[in-house]
């Protein structure tokens, strides 16, 4: 059997992206240097036409937003193309070349995996371990992206064997159990309307971000049609290459706006509230799993140290699952409490109407 060279054990898998994805934040920073570059080469030819000034810095910073547009895309292709995965009996291995991220598997508190709709079958396997809370919080996780059938890859790293259908991630996830694995609870988020309802500080800030992106792309627009009919009175001719560039930069001025505004309403209220009715809660026998649309938390019960309650909306109840690992007691910071928005399923059931049959189904052997 062939050995890693660093570990000196056993190498049970290997493995490599089988397709390379872009993240969703790379393409939309790549969208954002890519119009803004637009911009202020449109503005260049106005400066240069108009004014006869030589429009050095905008073309050097149009060139740089360019630069920034492609290497937003094609550094992270160029990355995790030479990436190759190694899981012994005892660690999970991501290197390139000479580097390498390692992970004990025995410390691996639970595993995420987000599927590729584009691509069935490939997804990214993310490992997470329980950290301490308070000073010593830290967020240790290491990703292998582009996986084929990542459910397959948690099953090995779990020491069991994969059932038949693992590696379909437009199965739900009570058809991809293990072996014997019996559902004891399900579940689903019950808040209803309220789900269209901005939640905390951070997600009313990002409305009113979204709304004032908006104000300032109907404020933008008004205003172009005024600039727009000083430029004619002036002596520019509509067909000249000066009113070209500026309507250009205009329009490209007004979608960026608006693109914003929208993008931002859509991550604050509208993607919640449809992954929402998109999150289903499974409590089996050896596990405790959560599916959201194409993201999915595996989650060992012996894991789980405790169950803490909240108060929800709706007169309903967060459930957190308290967890622990090696040298990580009392891990708040890992799910009893959460982490920011953005990271990511955590191992919390939110908006649980019946919190006793949650509890009661964690306590069956």
């Amino acid at each position: 059997m062939k050995r890693d060279a660093v570990f000196n054990e056993p190498v049970l898998w290997t493995g490599r992206p089988k397709v390379v994805v872009i993240p969703p934040l790379n393409r939309a920073a790549s969208a954002v240097c890519a119009v803004t570059s637009a911009i202020c080469t449109a503005s260049a030819i106005v400066v240069a036409t108009a004014v006869h000034v030589r429009p050095t810095q905008l073309l050097l910073f149009a060139a740089w937003m360019a630069t920034l547009a492609i290497a937003a895309r094609a550094v992270p292709r160029w990355w995790r193309s030479e990436l190759e995965y190694v899981l012994t009996d005892q660690h999970i291995v991501m290197q390139r070349g000479k580097l390498r991220r390692t992970i004990e598997r025995r410390a691996i508190s639970y595993a995420r995996i987000h599927w590729h709709p584009k691509h069935p079958g490939v997804g990214d396997l993310e490992l997470v371990r329980a950290v301490p809370t308070g000073a010593l919080r830290r967020r240790l996780s290491i990703t292998l992206p582009g996986v084929i059938a990542p459910d397959r890859v948690w099953a090995i790293l779990r020491g069991v064997t994969p059932s038949t259908p693992a590696g379909d991630g437009h199965r739900l996830l009570a058809q991809r159990l293990d072996d014997g694995e019996r559902v004891l609870w399900s579940g689903h988020p019950d808040a209803g309307f309220r789900r269209w309802v901005p939640r905390g500080l951070r997600s009313v800030l990002s409305v009113a971000l979204g709304l004032s992106f908006f104000g300032f792309g109907a404020g933008t627009a008004a205003q172009s049609v005024r600039i727009l009919r000083l430029v004619v009175r002036a002596g520019v001719h509509p067909e000249s290459l000066t009113f070209m560039s500026l309507v250009a930069t205009l329009a490209l001025t007004i979608v960026l706006l608006v693109a914003a505004g929208g993008f931002t309403l859509y991550a604050s209220v509208v993607r919640p509230a449809r992954l929402a009715l998109e999150t289903r809660y499974l409590i089996t026998d050896r596990r405790v799993l959560i599916q959201q649309g194409d993201d999915e938390l595996h989650l060992d019960r012996a894991r789980i140290v405790d169950v803490i309650d909240a108060p929800s909306a709706g007169g309903l109840r967060d459930v957190f699952l308290v967890l622990d690992g090696p040298r990580a007691r009392a891990v708040a910071a890992s799910g009893a409490f959460g982490e920011p928005p953005g990271l990511g399923l955590q191992p919390v059931l939110h908006a649980v109407a019946d919190v006793d049959a949650v509890r009661q189904a964690l306590l069956i052997a």
